[in-house]
């Protein structure tokens, strides 16, 4: 009997070491894949907020095309372009965790076909149940937004993940963050369809997710806080 519990105990070892060391090799051989994807679908989703649809295929190309490496930038907080950065590589989530003196923030600058350019700046929040992110198109007042895209780890189907449809996203264009010269981000009002203009917030407010309360003031506080961090570059570049 001992002999058999011996026997049994060896061999559920060996073959925890076994399937461990299966499933760490398939790990690793996934990563980057894994890691290619997410580039790929960062790449989608900026394009998107101009108006730019691509596939998987040629996103990278389409990226290449419409914002080229010299018009992904890198600024401070104070406004200023910091050298020797790569945009496309920081890490939004570490950046926000710093001291705002220390903040380097990503900037896109998309030159469309037409020869307008359009400045891309991402955004990074708190959900109901996760991270919610997306990306905020400007025009090159640094002011009217052009173009909107969020998206989201784990909101709840039907109500705050309707934060990535198209019938929430496409309230945003037109509306500004300024208020004359003072900043004044996007609110996002309870209350239904047309409670933003039942509040008098036509110029700088949306309709909120009915039924996705905290998600839109997460989404909200996402924006607030985000954008606060361009303001001065907006004031020194906005026509």
């Amino acid at each position: 009997m001992k002999q058999t519990n011996t026997y049994i105990f060896i061999y559920a070892s060996v073959m925890v070491i076994i399937v461990a060391a299966i499933l760490s090799f398939t790990a690793e051989k996934l990563k980057p894949i894994q890691e290619n994807n997410v580039k790929i679908e960062k790449i989608q989703n900026i394009l998107s907020s101009v108006g730019i649809q691509s596939t998987k295929e040629n996103a990278e190309e389409m990226f290449n095309k419409y914002i080229p490496e010299s018009n992904r930038i890198v600024i401070g907080a104070d406004g200023n372009v910091k050298e020797g950065q790569a945009a496309f590589d920081i890490d939004l989530k570490k950046e926000l965790a710093k001291p705002e003196n220390q903040r380097s923030l990503p900037l896109f600058v998309a030159t469309l076909d037409n020869g307008e350019n359009k400045a891309i700046v991402p955004l990074l929040g708190k959900g109901l149940w996760g991270p919610i992110w997306g990306y905020l198109a400007f025009n090159d007042d640094y002011n009217t937004i052009f173009g909107a895209v969020f998206d989201h780890k784990g909101e709840t189907p039907g109500l705050g993940a309707d934060i990535n449809k198209e019938w929430f996203q496409k309230p945003f264009i037109g509306k500004t963050i300024f208020d004359g010269s003072q900043f004044v981000s996007i609110a996002v009002h309870k209350g239904g369809h047309g409670a933003a203009e039942r509040a008098g917030d036509t110029k700088h407010g949306v309709d909120a997710i009915s039924g996705g309360t905290i998600t839109s003031k997460g989404l909200q506080a996402m924006l607030k806080d985000c954008l606060g961090n361009y303001v001065n570059y907006f004031n020194n570049h906005k026509k």
